[in-house]
Order: C-alpha cells, then structure tokens, then sequence
C-alpha cells in the first residue's frame, strides 16, 4: 500500500519545551529533545542564531505544554536547570564552567529564581517547597509545612507591602487525596523578609496564608503589589483569576490539567495592564490578551500556545496546529497597555522542532463532531484521509489520563494515518478537559464504563455520518485510553474490526496498589474508595477477558512505572485462553509510553501490519 508521510519522518526533528525571556527581554532559553539528547538553546528574540548552552549533565526536558526544569538567574548571565542526574544546576550562556546548585534528589521540579538571581524556590517530589540561594553559601529552607500531600509549580516574586517595604512571596498549588489537582487544590502563599548577610536566619518568614475556592486552582502568580493571580473553575470553567474575583470570565478553558510543573498557560505583561492568556476552543486554540483598562479581549493569533512568558516588549510561547509545525515564537506586544489587533504580522519564529519534509504536505484542519445525548452533547474531532478519493477507514483515537485532551497541535501520528487513507476521529468522552469542569467530572465513579458507552456514541454518529463500516473501523488509545479501548471490544464489538491498545490499564484494583505516587489515588475518585471489590472487578477488563474477542494489539514497556507491564501479559494470556485473537508485544528498557526512536519506528511497523490485516479480513 502507498504511504504519503513515512514513519520515519513522524520521529525526526526535535521536541520544543519552555521558551523563557531572559530578565532583561533579550533571549529567549528553550529546552531541545532530538534522539535522545537534551539541551538548552539560547537564540536572540530580535532574530538571530541559536547556541548551545547545556553540555553535561543534559536537561531533564519536560513534554509537550508541560515542562519544570529551566530559569534564568544572575540577572540573565546563566541558566539554572534540573538535570538528568536528579541535580540543579547554573551554567553560564556567554561561557564559562557550571555550578551545583542542589545536590541530586529525586523529583526536582519547577526551578525559579528572582531576576538577579539571589533567591530561587523548587519543589521535590511534589511534596516538599524549598528556598534555595544559587549563588551558594547558605543552607536550602524548606517552605512548605507538610500539611499537603502533594505540591507543585512554586513561583517567587519582589512584592511591595503597603509601607513601601520589599519582600518575598512565594506562592504555589497544593492538593491532597483523595483528590487530584484537577478536583481541588488550593494555593499555599508565603511571605518573607530578606535578612542579608545573616547565614543562621537569611529570611524571616513574615506570614503564611492559604486561598482556597470551590475547585481547581493552578499557575499561582504573585503581581508587584503582592495579588494573586491564578486559573480557577469555580465558575464552571478554567477562566483567569485576579485575588478572589474572575478577572476573564468565559465559556472556554484558560489552562489544561496539572499532570506536572511548568505550565504557563497566561502571562502578565511588564507593565500590569494586560494578561496574554491561551483559550481552548473544543480543542482549537487561539491566544488572546485581556485588557485591565478597557476589559476587552483582543484575539492575536490561532493555533494551541503554551509556556507563555512576557518581558520587555515581547511574549515567548510554543505554538503548534494541525498544519503548523510545533515551533517557538515571538509576538512583539509592547509593555502591555494599547495592544493592537493587527499582529499577526508581528510573530517571529525562532525555533521549529519537525524536520523539512512536512512541508510538502498539506495537512487537513479536523471538523468538529457533537454527538447530542439526554445528559450531554458528546465532542470529537474528525480528521479526513489526505487522500479523499481512497477513504480505507477509520480510526478513532481515544487520549490518555482519562483527565485530559489532544488539542488541535501537530501530531506525526495522526497525519501518518491520515497518509495512509484513514480518516482519524479524536474523542473527548466525559471525563475530557477542554469542555467546561461538568463535562470533565462527568466521569467520576464511571472509569471503563462511560468512556466506552461516550466513544461508541461518537463512533456511531460517525459512521452513520460518513458510511465507514464498523469492519473498517479501528479503536486506539492509550493508558486510560487503552482502558476505554478493552471496554469498546468488551461492550461495543459491533461498532469495531480490532483494537490497538498502548500500555492500557486493565486492573483498577491491582493499579491502586501499584502504580507511582502521583496516580496511586486516583481510582478513588474515578472508580471508589476501594471498599466495593466487585465494582473494581466489574470495570477491569482483566477480569472479563472471555468477553474481548479481539482482534487486539498490545504495546506495552517492560518498565512501565505507571501501569505495570504484566498487567498486559495476564489481559493477554487470558484472552488467548478464551479463545480470542490478541498480540502482545513488549518492550525491554521502556516506561509509560515508548521513546526509543527503534522501537518508535516499530511501533509504526506493527500499527501498520496490524490495520493491514483487520481490515483485509
């Protein structure tokens, strides 16, 4: 069969994290994954080339919109990140050697310094905050009182109290089980007198206080003036927040989920008098600013933005769509007050993470799909063959978390896909973000059972759409993905010819008691407090194995820390004992997802000897 995108041009090129300014505006610092090898580049935001600034130890990139590993310090002459080694540490951007800044330890995240660089906060493990001096000399403090089970993304600012007097607060979200950060987490502030030239007692900690709303709080931001600036959905949605009051009140989401540090979904300009700020559109994204002066909202650009960051005349971000080439950008904006709406002339691209050869091939914009239901509209996207004359089929795409989305970015693997005459459907079953806090909690108490019933519905709405048969239609997703996957082939068979499940949950009780501490509570919201067995059971596939027929494919890394690899080879055996037809394929040295670019390209093998197969039976 003829392919018009090779796999091998979906895993070149280099991923894109966290574009920061420097203090002063001048340069911009972004993290490079490229075949295995991390590294910091510094490129001038007026134009110019990119150097290289990390040797050893590489960066710890972050993925995708999240990241937690770089800032800038001694007032923009070095970059302080988390390396690889577990440690922290300074390195000069003109030259010059690198300095430990913390001892390795496991979990170090979200590093920021103020701009000269005399203090900087992180957090471990997402347990602990600690206030650090990088140039050293002093002990770390430990912030945080331990009243949290889980902490993340600090943030340290210069704030003004009302005597003129300048002092540190640091801020950050917290949460604890049994809820996730999505469910409700709270904000944790600190504040903090600098007592220079003391080594016993360098700060004096002034006051310690706790905001607290109905929902979700993430992104904490302290403004000159010591206010708080979050994203919170007590109102429905993850809207902006100024203090206690929504300061951009609408009907689409601001920010995604906290599955780690580093989001920069919103930014301050320099002056105070407007917020850059990136609004999901069901899945579309488009990056406004919002006016203090005037309250409106001028709409910049379209595409998902991400690691937004404003400094001088200029905002930094990541901007990706489904035709443009994730990239890193730069809009000049000014310091904030009289922002046009004529700008998008003024972006400049600085960096581009996929190779040359996408350029050469027109990729198509999704169309929305909304499925009406009695309790609610279900949402998906729809992705068409590149080839429209030789539609092969279909296959619909489930995301992971469940808590979570697949924007309109660009995504090699759904334009592979597409290359090879399928068209492919990108579901938000309830339990999604992206559509408003009810559609996201809609699936609490329901894990792999309303996900399965919401993406058959979105399946057969499509089909009958388009005339696709359920014989040339195929299920994919993975992790929690790949749970809505087993409970499609378990409950929906009719709707399907295979499935494709990629490092799938398939033991809820067992998952409880095994996975890694961020996820290791999370089946008590999702599914229950444990204490119903015979609930967990009924929602784990690898209990109804007899019922999954197949034909199924199986991906899984042997040292997945997140949903144990012999959880699969057990779904496996027992399906095959059953009589069903299954392919089980492991992969040594490999966690939650593969990485590997040879096991990446054998992952695009199998996919497509898979497809071939289902849909030639």
């Amino acid at each position: 069969m003829a392919w018009l995108v090779d796999p091998e041009i979906c895993i070149a090129g280099r991923e894109l994290t966290e574009p920061t300014l420097s203090p002063d505006g001048r340069l911009i610092a972004c993290v490079t994954a490229e075949a295995g090898m991390t590294a910091i580049r510094v490129v001038p935001v007026d134009g110019g080339p990119e150097r290289v600034v990390s040797s050893l130890p590489q960066p710890a990139a972050g993925r995708g919109l999240g990241g937690g590993c770089l800032t800038w310090v001694d007032n923009g002459t070095s970059v302080m990140y988390v390396g690889r080694d577990t440690a922290l540490w300074a390195a000069p951007v003109t030259g010059g050697e690198r300095r430990l800044v913390m001892a390795p330890s496991d979990g170090l995240a979200a590093p920021m310094a103020t701009p000269e660089g005399s203090y900087a906060v992180v957090s471990r493990d997402h347990a602990e905050i600690w206030l650090l001096w990088p140039e050293g000399g002093k002990p770390a403090m430990r912030l945080d009182a331990g009243q949290d089970d889980f902490v993340c993304d600090p943030h340290i600012a210069w704030v003004k109290e009302p005597g003129g007097e300048a002092i540190l607060q640091v801020v950050w979200q917290a949460w604890n089980v049994p809820d996730m950060a999505w469910d409700h987490s709270v904000v944790r502030r600190v504040r903090l007198r600098a007592r220079e030239g003391e080594f016993e007692a360098p700060v004096e900690v002034l006051s310690r206080d706790l905001t607290e709303g109905t929902g979700a709080m993430s992104q904490p931001r302290s403004l000159p003036d010591g206010r708080l600036t979050s994203v919170r959905d007590d109102h429905g949605w993850l809207n902006v927040w100024l203090d206690d009051q929504v300061l951009i009140p609408e009907s689409y989401e601001h920010a995604g989920p906290t599955w780690g540090s580093g989001l920069r979904s919103y930014a301050w300009s320099p002056d105070g008098r407007a917020v850059a700020f990136c609004r999901n559109e069901a899945g579309f994204g488009r990056l406004c600013v919002f006016s203090l002066a005037t309250g409106e909202v001028t709409e910049i650009a379209r595409g998902v933005h991400g690691h937004l960051d404003w400094r001088g005349e200029h905002l930094v971000a990541i901007r990706s769509g489904a035709r443009t080439p994730t990239q890193v950008v730069s809009y000049r904006l000014g310091q904030g007050g009289g922002v046009s709406a004529d700008l998008a002339s003024l972006r400049r691209v600085h960096l581009i993470g996929p190779v040359t050869a996408w350029d050469g091939i027109e990729l198509p914009e999704p169309e929305v799909l909304e499925v009406p239901t009695e309790q609610v509209t279900l949402k998906a996207r729809v992705y068409r063959a590149l080839d429209r004359n030789r539609i092969e089929a279909a296959v619909v795409w489930v995301h992971g978390g469940p808590t979570d989305q697949w924007q309109v970015t660009f995504m090699p693997r759904v334009a592979w896909l597409l290359g090879r005459g399928c068209d492919v459907v990108v579901v938000d079953p309830r339990g999604s973000t992206g559509h408003g806090r009810a559609y996201q909690q809609a699936l609490r108490g329901q894990w792999g059972e309303r996900d399965g019933h919401d993406t058959a519905e979105m399946m057969r709405a499509y089909q009958q759409a388009t005339g696709v048969g359920a014989d040339r239609t195929v299920i994919a997703g993975s992790s929690s993905g790949g749970l809505t996957v087993l409970s499609v082939l378990r409950h929906h068979r009719d709707l399907v010819a295979g499935g494709i499940a990629i490092s799938p949950v398939s033991d809820l009780a067992d998952l409880s008691e095994r996975s890694h501490r961020y996820e290791a509570h999370y089946n008590l919201s999702l599914v229950g407090d444990g204490s119903d067995l015979d609930r967990y059971r009924e929602l784990s596939p690898v209990h109804h194995a007899s019922e999954i027929l197949g034909p199924l494919m199986i991906l899984h890394g042997q040292e997945d820390p997140v949903v144990p690899a012999d959880h699969s080879r057990v779904l496996a055996e027992r399906i095959t004992a059953a009589g069903g037809q299954v392919d089980l394929h492991l992969f040594a040295g490999e966690g939650h997802g593969l990485r590997q670019i040879p096991n990446r390209l054998e992952e695009y093998r199998l996919i497509a000897e898979f497809l071939d197969r289902v849909f030639t039976c």
